[in-house]
């Protein structure tokens, strides 16, 4: 998918199956602004009242995520960043947790290479809709108990960052320690969220004429 019009299609599918703005964002990689954007974009072209596009970008990693092979190359990558990242701050790390849903594989992956615990955090996006902004989310009691520990996040794209927001500040009231984020690609250009450092692999930077 290049073009709006195809991304447009794309999100009034999503819709159409049953998925609300938070998870169609969610499976575009793009703001959940956009999202709504584009499920009202074709109704307002129709009828000659379309207005401008919000300034995000559409990422597009599904030749990563396709291959359990190119995710496994793509986790030692990651890991490499966080053990990094964890040397220039002194931490160690207890559980690495995968931001549902397609920072759950890669950390289940970056787990395994780094021998320690895994869980994962649900955004609540299923109950994100336009007049609502409540995105409490929770950590799955299905896996390891983070309580008093020393925690990693996560994720494949960044593009506000408030999922992340949402993820430490859930963490640090079950009393863990978030000491390190990493990504796949950052189109938000942050060093930190909340003060818990952020590692990408790439970094996103728009650059528009000023005049």
């Amino acid at each position: 998918m290049k073009t709006i019009d195809e991304l447009t299609k794309k999100a009034v599918e999503l819709q159409a199956s049953g998925l609300l703005p938070g998870q169609i964002a969610d499976e575009l990689n793009v703001s959940r602004e956009t999202a709504s954007w584009l499920l009202l974009h074709s109704k307002k072209e129709e009828k000659g009242e379309a207005a401008p596009a919000p300034k995000d970008i559409y990422v597009d990693w599904s030749n990563i995520g396709r291959s359990s092979y190119r995710q496994r190359l793509m986790a030692s990558t990651m890991t490499d960043l966080i053990l990094e990242s964890l040397g220039n701050t002194g931490q160690h790390v207890d559980v690495v947790i995968g931001v549902a849903l397609s920072g759950i594989p890669l950390a289940s992956l970056i787990g395994e290479e780094l021998g320690c615990e895994f869980s994962t955090y649900h955004p609540n996006k299923q109950k994100w809709e336009n007049e609502s902004k409540e995105t409490k989310g929770t950590i799955s009691q299905n896996f390891a108990n983070v309580k008093g520990k020393n925690c990693v996040l996560v994720d494949d794209v960044v593009t506000s960052g408030s999922t992340l927001k949402e993820a430490v500040a859930m963490l640090e009231e079950l009393g863990a320690h978030p000491v390190s984020i990493a990504v796949i690609i950052d189109k938000k250009g942050m060093e930190d969220v909340s003060g818990v450092p952020l590692n990408a692999l790439l970094r996103v930077t728009r650059v528009d004429r000023v005049e």
